[in-house]
């Protein structure tokens, strides 16, 4: 599963802080509104060539992953992967912010994250041993399904009846996509299943630490905590790599590091609600790396399944993002 740091953590939407007290008088801060919203719309394009960047460097680090699980023991491939990117992003984050960045009052809680996430991505990549790529990957983007899930059981989110039947209809999208009584498939797609789960769970435990930790602080415990924890699964099974598969191997964690650089930019540039709905890309390249790298045909379940389960995903972050502008604008109102 790719690295990537809830949404709400990255993008500083305008509307939101004029919000805070000692902000401007409204008419100013429409002004100013209007302004940041201008410079949005002319960095949309940059954003949006940013967030198809990165899908196609998620889907290729996906793919090599796919392909090393064929030849290595998986805990192996997953250390490499996640030591790379700590490689990655330390070498890059650290000299700019020192051992600072570590700094938090809730070592606790990073850990709990780093545990879970560690877990989620082993899970995903056995689920590559025994489905196909597309397949995989579409389970996958069910992770928002069980999110917004986690968000009305754990934290007593208001729910309506479109929410709910959007994650009805997404998971009945899982279920044509996961085929349960295929038995070549059944056990490829709970592993899969298991990493959405854990990773929707993920994303809610995440907005909750942005509130006190920076998105460096959370990015560099992740990738320090993935690689300490993957290292165990190394007692399960080592095999010294042939220098190519070792550079395969960098570079599932090299791709998936700058896949997150280019991600975040994205969002840093334009709305997510311009940029999100490219990240959907991802699923187009990993048919086009299934079908010319392992000759995976994609059947007629998993493209409905997985129209399905993007129709729902989407639908339920144009819905939370629409609520979120509507209580910006009472706010703006109201003062």
């Amino acid at each position: 599963m790719d690295q990537r740091t809830d949404p709400s953590t990255v993008n500083d939407k305008p509307a939101a802080r004029a919000q805070f007290p000692g902000a401007a008088p409204v008419p100013a801060a429409l002004e100013k509104i209007r302004k940041d919203e201008q410079i949005h719309k002319d960095h949309v394009p940059r954003g949006i060539l940013c967030m198809v960047l990165a899908t196609i460097l998620f889907a290729t680090a996906a793919a090599l992953t796919k392909w090393l699980v064929g030849l290595y023991p998986v805990g192996e491939v997953v250390f490499a992967r996640s030591f790379a990117s700590f490689v990655v992003c330390a070498a890059v984050m650290l000299p700019v912010t020192g051992l600072g960045v570590y700094a938090t009052r809730r070592p606790r809680d990073h850990l709990a994250r780093g545990l879970s996430q560690a877990t989620s991505q082993t899970l995903f990549a056995l689920a590559f041993t025994l489905m196909p790529l597309a397949g995989a990957v579409s389970i996958n983007f069910s992770a928002p399904l069980f999110a917004a899930l986690v968000s009305i059981f754990w934290l007593k989110e208001r729910t309506s009846v479109a929410r709910w039947a959007a994650l009805l209809i997404g998971f009945a999208g899982v279920l044509i996509v996961a085929r349960p009584g295929a038995n070549s498939f059944s056990l490829g797609a709970l592993f899969a299943l298991g990493n959405a789960v854990l990773y929707g769970s993920v994303t809610v435990a995440v907005r909750g630490m942005s509130k006190t930790e920076s998105a460096n602080t959370l990015m560099i415990w992740q990738i320090t905590t993935l690689a300490v924890l993957h290292s165990f699964l190394l007692l399960f099974g080592f095999r010294w790599p042939q220098p190519i598969d070792a550079v395969m191997m960098f570079g599932t964690g090299f791709t998936n590091a700058v896949g997150q650089y280019f991600w975040t930019q994205a969002l840093h540039l334009a709305p997510a609600t311009a940029v999100a709905p490219f990240y959907y890309l991802m699923l187009a390249w990993a048919l086009g790396f299934g079908f010319f790298v392992w000759g995976d045909v994609p059947s007629a379940s998993l493209l409905l399944g997985s129209a399905i389960v993007v129709a729902s995903g989407f639908f339920l972050f144009w819905r939370e993002a629409r609520l979120q502008r509507s209580v910006a604008r009472a706010a703006q109102r109201a003062r």
